[in-house]
């Protein structure tokens, strides 16, 4: 077991030296000054410790703020299941669709800006779908029944699918377009506007690609790559060095391998090659569904900006208002549909859905403890985090693990609501 709880890895990591009002906010404090108890979040440390153990996962990073203040670090386990040198602070992880919640801060600060309107048609701004279709429950294409919005796609109801189920005859079609070999974002738009829509417009939610037609929309309204934007408008702010579309040749020693569960065998092992949405050398293709590498205390940044109502040091990422907007549910009752990531709860009780987030919306329902109102998303790989308005705390977990099979986001989630000593309930 090793766990790393010292001042001086975040005050680095956090960028101290650039940025003291900014480093101010990522300062280690002790868990009884902000509330919790220093011998119950060592229970989270043994969780993690226990999955590495049994040789379920590999190493595992767990990270808890509350406050604005770092009250739990803890790294243990290896970088993979073929490479026993130990896991470390700093090293890299796939934060898959925890890029989409990145994406759509991006999309809301250009909303802040009058550059469009939830209500506007996407192909306003791309036109390449100006034509697409609905394939009905007979299998015909039908024309959509109202055009789809900026709002669908910030809230995965524009009727878009992923190609995950091979058994759909809409996702068919984009497993066999190949769209995620696409050489940039509108030959992205271009392939994707040839595909039919699985549901209509804004009538289900339905996890898909919808976040990656939101990073061309971006490309659009800026004048800038979507990669560009990301670190002017959000990355470079919040000294989020190390997280990147493409890994720079220098920092690839950090990368970390992907695995996955050999069920028949019941053993972890290291997966080959990439998975087939994403690639993270020489990228051209800027996925804001799923396309970014980031670290522990990278993502921390940005979600602690989350925390402190978007704020960064000097920095007004997005407006508190709107950021309550976002992660409000956007959701009419009974719309869920389809799979795709489920960081909160595998059957979507009690949970909703606003823009770029998961919301919680009834901690009973879940049967898992929590705060109304907290949001959330994770990752392919099983990464994790939510911000928790009520308690005022951030929590993010970080492995490389397709498909996990294994409980430990509810796990987390309970054995870091137990450490609480003071609680902002009612």
């Amino acid at each position: 077991m090793r766990t790393t709880l010292f001042a001086l890895t975040l005050f680095i990591l956090s960028g101290v030296a650039g940025n003291s009002v900014q480093a101010e906010s990522l300062r280690i404090s002790s868990p009884e000054r902000q509330g919790m108890s220093s011998e119950r979040l060592e229970r989270v440390t043994a969780l993690t410790q226990r999955y590495v153990d049994e040789g379920k996962l590999a190493g595992v990073i767990t990270m808890i703020n509350r406050g604005g203040k770092i009250v739990h670090t803890s790294v243990v386990g290896n970088r993979g299941a073929d490479d026993k040198r130990p896991l470390e602070l700093d090293h890299l992880f796939r934060i898959y669709s925890m890029t989409k919640p990145i994406t759509a801060v991006a999309a809301m600060q250009l909303y802040e800006q009058g550059h469009f309107f939830l209500a506007d048609p996407v192909s306003k701004y791309v036109p390449e779908l100006k034509d697409v279709q609905v394939m009905n429950e007979d299998g015909e294409l039908v024309a959509p029944t109202r055009p789809m919005t900026m709002r669908d796609l910030l809230s995965h109801t524009a009727g878009l699918s992923y190609g995950f189920n091979p058994q759909d005859p809409v996702d068919k079609l984009y497993r066999e377009a190949k769209i995620f070999e696409a050489k940039d974002l509108t030959e992205f738009a271009e392939i994707v506007g040839k595909l039919p829509l699985r549901y209509q417009p804004g009538e289900r939610w339905h996890y898909s690609v919808a976040v990656d037609i939101t990073g061309l929309v971006i490309e659009r309204l800026s004048g800038m790559s979507f990669d560009a934007y990301l670190k002017k408008h959000i990355f470079t702010p919040l000294e989020m060095e190390d997280t990147f579309f493409s890994v720079p040749e220098d920092k690839k020693d950090r990368f970390l391998p992907n695995h996955y569960w050999d069920a028949k065998e019941k053993q972890l092992k290291t997966m080959a090659t990439e998975n087939a949405l994403t690639r993270y050398d020489k990228v051209t293709l800027f996925s804001g569904g799923g396309g970014l590498v980031s670290t522990t205390s990278d993502y921390m940044k940005f979600a602690e900006m989350l925390r402190n109502g978007g704020r960064s040091g000097k920095h007004q990422i997005i407006s508190p208002k709107t950021l309550k907007f976002m992660t409000k549910n956007h959701l009419p009752k009974g719309s869920i549909s389809g799979s795709g990531e489920q960081p909160m709860n595998q059957a979507f009780r009690g949970v909703g859905f606003g823009l770029g987030f998961g919301v919680l919306l009834d901690p009973v329902a879940t049967q898992t403890l929590g705060s109304r109102g907290s949001f959330t998303w994770g990752g392919a790989a099983g990464t994790i985090f939510w911000v928790d308005p009520v308690e005022d705390i951030v929590v993010i977990g970080m492995i490389q693990l397709m498909g996990s099979p294994w409980p430990l986001r509810q796990e987390l989630q309970i054995q870091t609501y137990q450490t609480l000593l003071e609680t902002n309930e009612e």
